[in-house]
């Protein structure tokens, strides 16, 4: 697999130069090389009717910063991200669980060529700065990864770990079947533990996403009861109460089911853990392996068991 880490660290201190009303089109040229991940969405690069979501939109609802005015801060980002070789970064740790990927699963499916594409997030998202640590990622679709991140103390050294979890998406998308209509809670917790016992396969704990510590024990305890009591709840419209809690949940119009922030990280990482300890398998030898048998393994009864 070709893994092609895209510059945009200097392509967005070139947007930045630019007049505001260019940034749009700007940006739509950073993101150029995700449209096919659009295109699987349903996004387009570019609006072709009024009021029709495309990237830039999707970009700014997505946490991404403003395009519609100028903030010193963001050239400072920039250098920030460029002085800690942020990018270079990323790259390495995707070479090298690429590398372990294959030492573990040599004929895995997986896309021949994978392109990462990084944003500045707005340090003024309460989403992106409070409840999800300064950055996230999206990784879902094979070929494709969206970083996001406001480059600070907490977050320059962690961005690898958020491309490393977001590989592990890539490479379970690329072997396991995906349909939005069926697909099922049990599957999106899992997914997300797994990616969680991957990172820190190849980094140890401090690669843990920052919501993978963060609630206590009795909390953890009670969504894991509320996540498994529902596992088979199938269709794609319940990930985000059921992973990502009440808090995104609000703020993307889902239904919260009264689950604390990122609750589905924490639970899945704990049916992937009791997983690991059942068959001795590693997270990477796990990747590719059915959501039916991870449960399953884990001790956790479904439809599939009856």
């Amino acid at each position: 697999m070709e893994i092609v880490v895209h510059d945009t660290v200097s392509q967005l201190a070139a947007l930045l130069d630019r007049p505001i009303a260019e940034r749009p089109d700007a940006l739509r040229e950073i993101l150029a090389p995700l449209e096919g991940m659009f295109s699987v969405m349903g996004i387009p690069l570019r609006a072709t009717g009024p009021g029709q979501w495309d990237a830039v939109s999707t970009h700014s609802a997505g946490s991404g910063f403003p395009l519609d005015r100028d903030d010193d801060r963001y050239a400072a980002a920039l250098t920030r991200m460029a002085d800690a070789d942020v990018l270079g970064r990323v790259e390495q740790a995707l070479r090298h669980a690429w590398h372990h990927q294959t030492a573990a699963t040599p004929n895995i499916e997986h896309s021949d060529e994978l392109n990462v594409v990084t944003v500045l997030g707005d340090p003024d998202d309460e989403h992106l700065v409070n409840h999800s640590g300064g950055y996230f990622g999206m990784g879902g679709i094979p070929g494709y990864i969206h970083l996001v991140i406001w480059p600070d103390e907490r977050t320059v050294d962690r961005l690898g770990h958020c491309a490393v979890h977001e590989l592990n998406h890539n490479l379970r998308y690329a072997n396991v079947a995906w349909d939005p209509a069926t697909v099922t809670v049990g599957e999106g917790v899992v997914a997300e533990g797994l990616a969680e016992a991957y990172v820190r396969e190849l980094h140890g704990n401090h690669g843990l996403h920052p919501w993978g510590t963060r609630p206590s024990e009795s909390e953890l305890d009670d969504a894991y009861e509320k996540i498994t009591s529902d596992i088979d709840l199938a269709g794609m419209q319940h990930f985000t109460p059921y992973v990502h809690g009440d808090t995104v949940a609000n703020r993307m119009g889902a239904g919260p089911v009264g689950l604390p922030d990122h609750a589905g990280y924490d639970v899945g990482l704990r049916i992937v853990d009791a997983h690991l300890r059942a068959t001795g398998y590693s997270a990477a030898a796990s990747t590719a392996l059915p959501v039916h048998d991870i449960l399953t393994n884990a001790g956790i009864r479904h439809t599939a068991d009856r």
